[in-house]
């Protein structure tokens, strides 16, 4: 569960790569010459792996069943160990006990990090709207050395 960043040495490599699942058709050929087409599933997987690889950000693969300590997943929703604590107690998270020790589900957490996006979006959204219609959009300037587009 290490992320696996780009090493310099390796970089043509992975453009050359990225290049060539862009154009389709994807297979692997093994040493003896044998080729196996790749189902559509891991073709995505690599050429999301290849494309983030080349962007220069860490890869990590990790299965949605997985059991992820309460660090680890405070890491993965880049909020504090003891806010996810209190996201756990308050029923927002599932989780359960391994021993004394909480335990989040990949899954679980996958699943409350997209309900709290779209909770974002929505606050996001409404706030503008009400902003536009109260016509504060009308009184903003164009900061010094932007444009108007």
């Amino acid at each position: 569960m290490e992320p696996v960043t780009l090493p310099e040495s390796e970089e043509s490599q992975i453009r050359e790569l990225n290049r060539m699942l862009q154009l389709g058709s994807p297979a692997l050929v093994g040493a003896d010459g044998e080729r196996v087409e790749l189902p559509d599933s891991v073709f995505r997987l690599l050429k999301d792996i290849t494309r983030n690889m080349q962007l220069g950000r860490a890869v990590v693969l990790i299965p949605e069943n997985q059991q992820l300590t309460t660090q680890r997943a405070a890491d993965l929703l880049g909020v504090s160990r003891p806010y996810l604590i209190k996201l756990l107690e308050a029923g927002e998270l599932p989780f359960h006990k391994a021993g004394s020790h909480r335990r989040v589900y990949l899954k679980d957490l996958l699943a409350y990090q997209k309900r709290r996006n779209a909770a974002r979006k929505a606050a996001l959204d409404r706030i503008a709207k009400e902003a536009f219609e109260s016509g504060l959009y009308d009184r903003t300037g164009i900061p010094e050395g932007g444009e108007d587009e």
